[in-house]
């Protein structure tokens, strides 16, 4: 696959080519963004898929629900439907995606809506809010965001990645340049110092860019359609681990770390599961998956002894105030200008 992808560099040259051509004549104000009058926070990444974006979004929810209107605005990814849709808890995944959804069903308290044109969307949502979190638009120039904070593997480094379809970006490295906040993602608990900066000296931020670290946080219990149990209670019990994201690797290696017994049901990023895949699932006896999978299997598997594990990003090195007092200072800046 990764021979198979070299021979496709020529074809990366011209996406570059394409890409870098947009970016340039939006730099130079040919191509118009709209800034607007409340502050809008632009979660996004250069690499395709897999850096952490609804778990960070969920951390900025739990920063400024206390004292903000919030509102997120997304795509909704595979969504069935079309057009502006705000999310309600009794939706489903194939209405609205599966991000969108488990957003309102886990802050049932905040504005979450779905819509491919982020300007409108935008625009639909000033009056309903004090703040948009923009999930996964940092390509989406259009729109002119008051903070861009972009999220990069620690294992995948933009840096050391190259484009479509040779690589997974999705633009050049450059585009890094627009964003004030660089979050190096899915880093271990324990990375070492000299290591975070090895990768500060790698990534060559600019002198206007803050970098932070952030690791995967697992809860401590899993929770099913009717119920919530200690993770403790898979210890001694097989399972079957269904994986529907960009990147599983880091809760295979935390589950196999721990010591559980399980296979690995591994599927594509966003995947909508055919009726004989459902099928399938039904038949094993006890599953276990990630809450953005959950959000599409719930409905069509119906399976009581399903559950989800809940993930948090968590900020190291005690810098997690840091970049709470810049985001909080960045929605006063734009709210009261």
């Amino acid at each position: 696959m990764k021979f198979f992808r070299k021979l496709l560099f020529p074809f990366a040259v011209l996406y570059g080519w394409v890409t870098r051509t947009r970016n340039y004549f939006y730099d130079k104000g040919w191509f118009k963004s709209k800034q607007y009058r409340l502050p809008v926070i632009c979660v996004g990444n250069l690499n395709v898929g897999g850096t952490g974006k609804s778990p960070m979004i969920e951390l900025l929810i739990e920063m400024l629900k206390e004292d903000y209107k919030i509102a997120t605005l997304s795509r909704g990814y595979k969504r069935k439907t079309t057009g502006f849709l705000e999310v309600k808890t009794t939706h489903t995944a194939i209405e609205v995606g599966d991000e969108p959804l488990q957003f309102k069903q886990k802050f049932p308290n905040i504005t979450v809506a779905v819509c491919a044109d982020r300007q409108m969307g935008i625009e639909k949502l000033e009056k309903e809010a004090d703040v948009i979190l923009l999930d996964d638009a940092f390509q989406h120039r259009k729109v002119k965001a008051s903070l861009n904070i972009l999220l990069t593997p620690c294992d995948e480094l933009y840096v050391q990645d190259y484009l479509l379809p040779t690589g997974n970006l999705r633009e050049a490295r450059s585009g890094a340049d627009r964003a004030d906040v660089i979050i190096v993602t899915k880093c271990k608990k324990n990375i070492a110092y000299a290591k975070m900066q090895e990768i500060r000296f790698i990534l060559n931020i600019a002198a206007h860019q803050k970098l932070y670290f952030a690791t995967i946080d697992y809860a401590d219990s899993v929770f099913g359609i009717s119920e919530e149990l200690p993770l403790i209670y898979l210890k001694d019990k097989p399972f079957t681990l269904v994986t529907g994201i960009a990147n599983p690797k880091p809760l295979v290696e935390f589950l196999t770390s721990e010591g559980y017994n399980f296979k690995h049901k591994k599927f594509p990023d966003h995947h909508n599961f055919s009726e004989a895949e459902i099928s399938a699932l039904k038949r094993e006896e006890i599953i276990l998956t990630t809450e953005k999978d959950f959000m599409r299997l719930k409905e069509p598997l119906g399976k009581f002894a399903m559950y989800y594990l809940p993930i948090k990003t968590k900020i190291l090195n005690r810098q997690e105030g840091f970049l709470r007092e810049m985001v909080v200072a960045n929605v006063e800046a734009n709210l009261f200008s």
